[in-house]
């Protein structure tokens, strides 16, 4: 067959209307403004430095027990409450739940010295108890994120209030393994690599860092582009990639002093793990954890391994405990909104359903 015929031949099987719908879009992504995230309906009831607590009520209250949403130091949060139809928050809200979410803030220069302790025992906890004032309940339950996941796990063990229950999705605990690569994991465990330099002269790591080195460990960062060209002729699939190409790209700084004690305490020297953590003057050991707590991992993630969850199942106290796999990725699982289905499911007999009095 000449080439003349190939191409011809080519040109007959194409849909031309999908191919041009597909490049259109394409074109809108590379020339338009970043889309506008508009939150879940809100308000500000707490502020401490650069944080921010807000209150996101239940469209139709349905659970007396309210929920604390911690999301991750590393990112912006919003990928949680990313789109009307696709928001973890928004889901949860719709599904008879007040929630309460943190937004860490990105810290300035000023905030150099903040340490993961801080954020812990200064900013958490204090935003915990305004939560629990505010929705005059007398119990809360904790929803951790990622590395968020992790903060919750610690806080839930050395805290004194009353947390109900405790779900962590996509949690690192084993900070042994993970997407790091292997001899860079192994020179930091070893003490060849060390960031403590780099933090003092940065003081606040500049969010480009950050962004980059991200863009480095992970795929999430460059297979998107390959999926939008394969599904580009999709509208809607079109606007949640733009909104996730949004948060990608827009990372938070993050304070030097926390830095070193996350490069150091966590992924250095395991101490979670090993259960030689300290928060402040407050030992940090996850058998103290005795409320229920529902854990899941996702199949297809490519930031934290189901290796690195799945160990605190055996660290908890708790007899009423659950540990699941969903078949999504790490950041699917926010982006689909899926995470409020699955928290749902488990909480929702767990939470103290409001009785409906009979007219």
């Amino acid at each position: 067959m000449s080439a003349k015929a190939s191409v011809r031949n080519f040109i007959q099987h194409l849909d031309i209307e999908k191919e041009t719908a597909r490049w259109n879009q394409v074109y809108k992504v590379l020339t338009e403004p970043k889309p506008d995230i508009v939150p879940t309906p809100r308000e500000i009831i707490w502020k401490k430095n650069k944080s921010t607590l807000y209150y996101h009520p239940a469209k139709e209250k349905k659970y007396q027990v309210p929920l604390f949403l911690v999301y991750s130091l590393l990112n912006k949060p919003y990928i949680l409450d990313i789109a009307e139809g696709s928001s973890v928050v928004g889901g949860l809200t719709e599904r008879g739940y007040d929630v309460y979410f943190l937004d860490w803030g990105s810290p300035g220069y000023e905030d150099s010295d903040i340490t993961l302790d801080n954020y812990i025992l200064d900013y958490l906890e204090k935003a915990v108890k305004r939560a629990l004032r505010h929705s005059g309940a007398k119990e809360i339950s904790m929803v951790g994120y990622c590395l968020g996941g992790t903060i919750s796990a610690i806080f839930t063990s050395i805290t004194k209030l009353p947390i109900k229950n405790l779900v962590l999705a996509a949690v690192p605990i084993d900070f042994s393994v993970g997407i790091v690569p292997d001899k860079w994991l192994k020179g930091l465990q070893k003490g060849l690599i060390n960031f403590d330099r780099f933090s003092d002269i940065y003081g606040v790591i500049p969010s480009e860092y950050m962004y980059l080195m991200f863009r480095g460990l992970s795929p999430v960062y460059m297979s998107p582009w390959i999926n939008l060209i394969t599904r580009a002729h999709d509208k809607d699939y079109v606007e949640k990639w733009r909104r996730m190409d949004k948060w990608t790209k827009d990372t938070a700084s993050f304070a030097g002093a926390a830095f070193k004690q996350l490069l150091n305490d966590l992924y250095k020297d395991n101490k979670l793990l090993k259960g030689e953590l300290w928060i402040g003057d407050r030992k940090v050991d996850l058998k103290n954890i005795t409320c229920p707590v529902f854990v899941f991992s996702t199949s297809r993630d490519t930031l934290v391994l189901e290796q690195q969850s799945l160990p605190v199942m055996d660290l908890i106290s708790s007899e009423d405990k659950t540990y699941e796999v969903f078949e999504c990725g790490h950041v699917s699982l926010a982006l689909t909104g899926r995470f409020a289905i699955f928290a749902d499911k488990w909480l929702s007999t767990r939470s103290n359903k409001i009785q409906q009095s009979l007219e």
